[in-house]
């Protein structure tokens, strides 16, 4: 046991902050359900930038979703810090025992200096100054090489926590809701569709580094779609986007299910837990998958694998093998194109698709409808 370790019979609430994208929100949900699982009588809640609450809206174990609007600058100072000055007012009403950091910045440094809890616990940064490791009371090391989700369960180890993250409690959750499963399965009535009989297909990301060439995604589609499978597209609504899967869409030759910026992010949840298998770079719907436990297919380059791959879901992962690769840059240079994605070939993506159907006995139906079959995971 650590020495340092906390008494969690002393903790009465916890507030868990992630204050990033939408994928890094989601990869921190195995920290509330597994402190919830671990102690069951905390009360946690959670402080997320706005845009980002559809990924924790909804789930059990939370009692509050904070959140933080990035707009607010947009409308002045004085509107500014009357709507920042109203949320710590809300935080420090709640009387928080323990403070989770899960990424570090001037803002949360702040944040635990002025809802003075006895116990807080965020990354171990050495470029931070005095006042970050006085406010601290605990700091958990960073590995470039470790996957962001057993990062973000360091923070409860370094507290005491004997955590178990192949524990059905660390898997990634998100709660679509009602509403949003009833909306999707009426745009899969309109096309013929049934939960588990189409291929899902997301070629975009916020970052178009990331992205595949648009070619190869198309000859990709049609295989796939010349193979009897049903082919459902997504993408988020904007606009560089929606132009990049038009594109896409021109170069086809096979007809299929084009519901990109359709959806909101709920919605895309819904659907994603609908689809046999899913197909996309390194971005948000990937870890969707992982938190639906639906099947599969990642293309990356120039991110680490290690770190953001599928999280406890059947997977394969299709990357170019460069000496350079991966470099975490915004393409080669920073130019905004990377090699290590156009040198991914179409056939390797293929292979890899039949690869993960056979492991998981995944196969063709040959009927009307030229559907893919799904296994339930369990």
């Amino acid at each position: 046991m650590l020495k340092d370790a906390i008494d969690f019979g002393q903790v009465r609430r916890a507030l868990v902050v992630r204050l990033m994208f939408h994928g890094d929100v989601l990869l921190s949900t195995p920290v509330v359900s597994t402190l919830k699982k671990m102690v069951p009588h905390i009360d946690i809640d959670a402080l997320v930038y706005h845009e980002t609450r559809d990924m924790l809206s909804l789930h059990p174990d939370l009692n509050q979703v904070f959140t933080i609007d990035r707009n607010w600058k947009k409308q002045g100072v004085l509107f500014q810090l009357r709507q920042e000055w109203r949320l710590l007012s809300a935080l420090r009403a709640r009387h928080y025992d323990l403070v989770v950091i899960l990424n570090d910045s001037n803002r949360a440094t702040w944040l635990v200096k002025l809802l003075s809890p006895r116990w807080s616990v965020g990354p171990d940064n050495p470029g931070r100054g005095r006042l970050y490791r006085k406010t601290i009371t605990h700091r958990f090391q960073l590995a470039h090489n470790r996957h962001m989700v057993e990062l973000h369960l360091d923070a409860l180890r370094c507290l005491g926590l004997t955590v178990d993250s192949s524990a059905a409690h660390a898997r990634l959750s998100i709660v679509a809701g009602a509403e949003a499963e009833a909306r999707v399965e009426h745009h899969l009535s309109a096309h013929s569709l049934q939960s588990g009989n189409f291929v899902l297909v997301h070629p975009g990301s916020r970052g178009l580094y990331k992205c595949w060439p648009e070619a190869k995604m198309a000859r990709l589609i049609d295989a796939l779609s010349g193979q009897g499978v049903r082919v459902v597209l997504s993408g988020s609504p904007a606009a560089a986007e929606l132009e990049m899967l038009a594109r896409i869409k021109a170069q086809l030759t096979h007809p299929v299910v084009d519901l990109s910026g359709q959806l909101s992010l709920k919605e895309l949840a819904a659907l994603v837990a609908k689809s046999a298998l899913l197909i996309g770079v390194d971005s948000l719907p990937v870890h969707l998958a992982s938190a639906c436990q639906v099947p599969v297919v990642a293309l990356f380059g120039p991110s680490l694998e290690q770190v953001w791959a599928p999280w406890r879901t059947p997977h394969q992962i299709v990357g170019a093998t460069l000496p350079c690769r991966p470099c975490g840059l915004a393409g080669c240079g920073g130019s905004g194109q990377s090699d290590c994605m156009d040198k991914l070939s179409v056939q390797a993506v293929l292979d890899a698709v039949q690869s993960l159907r056979q492991t998981l006995e995944i196969a063709p139906q040959h009927h009307r409808a030229g559907c893919v079959s799904r296994i339930q995971l369990v």
